[in-house]
């Protein structure tokens, strides 16, 4: 089997790289301390670049990437430790928003001009994509929804909400826009410094339901945990790169600590675990989409394998680094919390684990 890229996807990973390469750790600590964490004029040019349209199907205006195409992107992302939330921001929503024939929010989401979240975690359900106390009634031509959610990804950034209900025992998508009547928002940081938020809906108006199962909700799931395993990879692959060349360069009792035997071990099986990682993502991207099954199994696996590794990884480099990893001084403390964040999206390590063995 040939496993050399496309030229177009050494284009886009080529894009990504260059939009990336001029945020340093300064500019990424600026671009979080912003009033909704993010700059809208840096998601436009995301947008023209066509990174956001990748998602979406030729039919529906995109591009209409692949699996593998959409890893390989998220992939670059992590590994220039970029800011972008294009999974949460991007990917997600167009993938939502296509499948459940949202035409007119996709057009809009994929030209830059607007951007969507996806409100569907709700307090005491874990990981649970049901909604149970988010209810949804049927008003005229539209629905009436009250509830909350919980971590939002986006909830200062969003222009409109995807957001989870209960409609006579099914749980389906409805989409409201930021300013709706009787909306609240509540914002807080997460670890990785990215604004999320929760949301409290009080008779709340949504005349959009999308035309999305709950087999298909699942299946947009299984997709994105595979996205933000390729991005752990990427951050996986940067922490290894930003550390081999630290201990190049840090010295103790006159030499570079490089040098000690005990942490070029410890190096080799850090770098061990991120070839097994790449393994693992395009073992897992070559699967084939229109086996809900398969995709779920495999996508919730490496989403196991690859989170528990580049968290390990990522113990490492902090730990050879010393107590400065964990700061925002460096690269290294940025993209060990945005691990965190990605090693918990839709499921943590023993979530996905315990998926996995249930379907295998």
């Amino acid at each position: 089997m040939n496993f050399d890229l496309s030229e177009e996807q050494e284009m886009f990973r080529s894009s990504v790289e260059r939009f990336a390469a001029p945020i340093d750790v300064e500019a990424r600590r600026k671009l979080r301390l912003s009033p909704t964490g993010y700059d809208r004029a840096r998601w436009r040019q995301l947008a023209q670049l066509g990174l956001i349209a990748l998602a979406a199907g030729e039919d529906s205006g995109g591009i209409g990437g692949s699996a593998v195409d959409l890893a390989l992107v998220a992939e670059a992302v992590g590994k220039s430790n970029a800011p972008d939330p294009l999974l949460e921001h991007g990917f997600l929503p167009s993938l939502l928003l296509e499948r459940g024939d949202a035409q007119e929010a996709l057009e809009s989401l994929i030209s830059g001009e607007t951007v969507a979240a996806f409100a569907w975690a709700e307090r005491s359900q874990r990981y649970s994509l049901k909604a149970k106390t988010t209810k949804a009634k049927s008003a005229g031509d539209g629905y009436i929804l009250s509830g909350g959610k919980t971590f939002v990804m986006g909830g200062l950034l969003a222009d409109m909400f995807i957001v989870t209900a209960d409609l006579d025992g099914e749980t389906a998508c409805f989409l409201v826009p930021n300013n709706a009547e009787g909306l609240e928002i509540r914002a807080y940081r997460l670890a990785d410094g990215s604004i999320a938020g929760e949301l409290q809906l009080t008779k709340v108006a949504a005349n959009a339901m999308l035309a999305l199962s709950a087999s298909e909700l699942d299946g947009i799931v299984s997709e994105m945990r595979l996205y933000a395993a390729a991005e752990m990879v990427g951050l996986g692959q940067s922490l290894l790169d930003e550390t081999l060349a630290y201990v190049k360069q840090r010295e103790q009792f006159g030499v570079a600590i490089g040098s000690f035997q005990a942490l070029q071990h410890r190096l080799v099986e850090a770098y061990a675990r991120i070839e097994q990682c790449h393994s693992m993502l395009f073992r897992a991207a070559l699967t084939d989409r229109t086996d809900p099954s398969r995709m779920h199994r495999a996508a919730a696996g490496a989403k196991a394998f690859i989170g528990e590794n580049v968290d390990a990884v990522a113990r490492e480099a902090v730990q050879m680094h010393g107590g400065m990893g964990v700061t925002d001084e460096l690269n290294i403390g940025h993209a060990m919390k945005r691990v965190m964040v990605l090693a918990r999206l839709f499921g943590d390590v023993d979530t996905a684990l315990a998926e996995y063995a249930a379907a295998a």
